[in-house]
């Protein structure tokens, strides 16, 4: 696996599956092994270390407790037999899994693949495999970045250059060495402390680092993103200052500096859109983490809302340069009706993003109905004042202005008013079922994203109907008793409303 490129990737699956048959096979020995013996084993074989379930000769499983440092202390488990094998056979599953990627150059496919990957809960071994570990003088390259490039074959710039869609004219070298892109890259240098050469002219080392640390573990990982949030906004905001200090706000007549213009516009958008992307990541991941009380729910629904429009918003514009790059290519004379309809729908992952920011406001607006007419769902802590709350979940995000202009008065601003009698004037959930219908088509190749889609159906039904209920009955029934569940998406409760 640790193979340049991945050229050992192949191998190491052949290896991986002749693992996989032992490991079967030494399951199949259990019931052989104590056949052999004739007294039979007391208590659970499932607890036994040994696969005949009787006590190793000359080993002692405690070996390790007696030989690991006496403090700080430490409680060691001694895996079973069998759960020992299925450690293993786990392991080398998600090996499997690393080893199938296609080493697809395209950053968002990347990303995505390992969001995915990391919803198995791989171990730290299967994750080290999938990223840079960097430790006091030592370095292990390993499969994602190898030698400053992905899979130790695409230079960052071309990664960055597909994924801000940038027009073609940037893989000329003479390009890369205008003095405004040097000016950048000593600024991104500077604050990287980087040596500000080659391809430090765009933000490599922040996507090396993103990818370092979505390999982690979901707590490390959403603690990391919190404060790199800083980072790509810090970049973002440099970006801009030496875009309009080149440029200013009129374009030059020279075609180096119109194309220089154009990139830095498409690093602008596509810097932003990334920042908005790990700033939903971040609250998501407080979900898996179970960092949220149900009393919070409504203010961090309404920030992942409000997370969510900036996302989709960037999202829908870098796919409108993506399509007018492509189509400058293909270099068409005049377009056909079929070609002009089809440029004016809403592309389907923005549409999938629109199902995200339905869900997001419905919640956000029967929490907020629930708070101001149900008293029960309006329990101040003895601790912690609902400010306090506000600004101990989105500090960080609050640090880096993410999104603009969004802050805890703003949130009241907009829940204070939230009553039955409004929600039942409009349902959102309905909207995110229709679009949740609809976009199924498009993505009938992409399974992962056709399973998230009927995960999201599910949730808006069930809500929507859940909405139904609490709109026609309201405060005026004492014994109605509602209560969220995560049963059918790991980020967006199903309301339960039932009768005590």
């Amino acid at each position: 696996m640790k193979r340049p490129q991945g050229r050992g990737l192949e191998s190491a699956r052949k290896h991986i599956a002749s693992c996989l048959t032992e490991l079967e096979s030494i399951l199949q020995s259990a019931d052989f092994l104590r056949s052999c013996f004739d007294e039979s084993c007391e208590g659970d074989i499932d607890d036994k270390t040994t696969a005949s379930g009787f006590e190793p000769i000359g080993f002692d499983a405690m070996l390790n407790s007696r030989l690991s440092a006496p403090t700080p202390p430490r409680a060691i488990k001694i895996l079973s037999w069998k759960k020992a094998v299925e450690y293993f056979v786990k392991l080398l599953h998600d090996l499997d899994v690393i080893c199938s990627y296609s080493l697809d150059p395209h950053l968002e496919s990347l990303l995505r693949f390992v969001v995915q990957f990391q919803k198995s809960q791989p171990d730290l071994v299967a994750r080290s495999h999938l990223q840079i570990l960097n430790h006091v003088n030592i370095v292990e390259q390993l499969l994602l970045v190898q030698d400053g490039k992905l899979y130790g074959r695409d230079p960052f710039f071309a990664v960055i250059n597909k994924a801000a869609a940038l027009p073609e004219a940037t893989k000329n070298h003479d390009i890369q060495k205008n003095e405004s892109f040097l000016q950048l890259g000593m600024v991104i240098a500077n604050f990287l402390n980087s040596d500000g050469v080659g391809n430090s002219s765009l933000p490599n080392k922040l996507v090396m680092n993103l990818l370092k640390i979505l390999c982690t573990n979901a707590a490390w990982q959403r603690r990391k993103l919190g404060k790199f949030l800083q980072d790509w906004r810090v970049i973002y905001v440099q970006l801009e200052l030496a875009f309009r200090n080149e440029y200013g706000e009129v374009s030059s007549s020279s075609n180096d500096e119109n194309t220089c213009m154009k990139i830095f516009q498409h690093i602008l958008l596509w810097v932003e859109e990334q920042t908005y992307w790990i700033a939903f990541r971040f609250l998501i991941l407080g979900f898996e983490l179970e960092l949220y009380s149900t009393g919070e729910y409504c203010m961090v629904y309404w920030y992942l809302y409000a997370v969510l429009i900036k996302l989709t918003e960037k999202t829908h514009l870098m796919m409108a340069v993506s399509h007018d790059t492509a189509k400058r290519k293909g270099k068409k004379k005049k377009d056909s009706p079929k070609d002009l309809a089809r440029e004016s729908r809403i592309p389907p992952a923005v549409l999938f993003l629109q199902c995200y920011i339905c869900l997001a406001e419905g919640l956000t607006m029967m929490l907020a109905a629930l708070r101001n007419e149900i008293p029960v769902f309006h329990s101040p802590s003895p601790f912690n004042t609902e400010h306090e709350k506000f600004v101990q979940h989105f500090e960080l995000l609050q640090r880096a202005c993410i999104p603009d202009h969004v802050s805890y008065p703003s949130y009241k601003e907009s829940t204070t008013h939230a009553r039955f009698s409004t929600l039942a004037m409009y349902n959102y959930f309905k909207d995110a079922q229709r679009i949740a219908k609809e976009v199924k088509s498009s993505f009938s190749n992409d399974p992962e994203r056709l399973a998230e889609l009927r995960k999201l159906e599910q949730v808006a039904e069930h809500n929507s109907v859940a909405q139904n209920v609490i709109c026609r009955l309201g405060a005026l029934d004492p014994s109605l008793k509602v209560s969220f569940e995560f049963s059918h998406h790991p980020f967006f409760a199903t309301v339960v409303v039932k009768r005590s």
